[in-house]
């Protein structure tokens, strides 16, 4: 009978995300095509993720681990823990003025429909061509002049391990935030592991923790920045274990 009930609101969930994705397919289709467009393209993008994130019945709180402020003038490099599918869609919740960019694979720009917006709004990376992951970071760069914010998950995938906590952070946020000098946006999100996991067959609605852990100036050295980020999102999922 559980997993019935996951079903169906699993399906749920989908119905809402095809109801929302086929509103706001066409304004952001149309304001995707130029980049001096993204900003109102960006406002539809937000509220069709809010709408799949509240539709479905989530919710979240902010834990503030720190007293910094998010500057809706500057830029940011946004990374957090990375554990289900539903994490893509608090970043545009969390960021109502800062138009946001994502890294993402380029499979999944031949999706039909959603490949053409998705080859525009996003990042492409060829994790298999050297020479892709290479040019990521100038692009990104780019779109951060432009006054965009990067979301980038360091983890780079979901562990196939559930067990595993936290998984060891590549080298991308940092290298862009230190050879580009813009700060990174720590986030922890906790929750959605267990309420919105992989395996269909398990889930349910409600709250999503999220500790704002940091905002880390790029004035350090790149191994430093990158262990001090584990180390802090590291911390705040263990504390919500005990």
């Amino acid at each position: 009978m559980k997993v019935l009930l996951v079903y169906a609101w699993r399906f749920w969930m989908i119905v809402v995300a095809t109801i929302f994705t086929l509103i706001f397919f066409l304004p952001v289709y149309l304001l995707s095509i130029r980049k001096e467009d993204y900003k109102a393209c960006y406002f539809f993008i937000r509220i069709w993720a809010m709408g799949i994130f509240y539709g479905t019945g989530f919710r979240y709180r902010i834990i503030n681990k720190t007293d910094k402020k998010i500057d809706k003038n500057q830029p940011y490099v946004i990374i957090s823990n990375h554990t289900s599918l539903m994490d893509v869609m608090i970043p545009c919740i969390l960021f109502p003025n800062h138009p946001l960019c994502y890294v993402g694979k380029k499979e999944l720009e031949k999706i039909p429909v959603f490949g053409s917006v998705y080859r525009r709004v996003c990042v492409m990376v060829d994790r298999k061509s050297a020479r892709s992951r290479a040019d990521v970071y100038r692009r990104c760069a780019e779109r951060m002049q432009d006054g965009q914010s990067v979301v980038i998950f360091p983890e780079g995938g979901v562990p196939d391990d559930t067990s595993i906590i936290l998984d060891d952070f590549k080298d991308g946020a940092f290298i862009l935030s230190t050879k580009h000098q813009f700060p990174i946006a720590v986030y922890t999100f906790v929750g959605l592991k267990e309420m919105f996991p992989f395996d269909n067959k398990k889930g349910y609605p409600g709250r999503v923790d999220i500790f704002f852990n940091d905002i880390l100036t790029p004035d350090a050295p790149l191994k430093e920045l990158k262990e001090k980020a584990h180390e802090e999102m590291r911390l705040s999922l263990i504390e919500k274990l005990k």
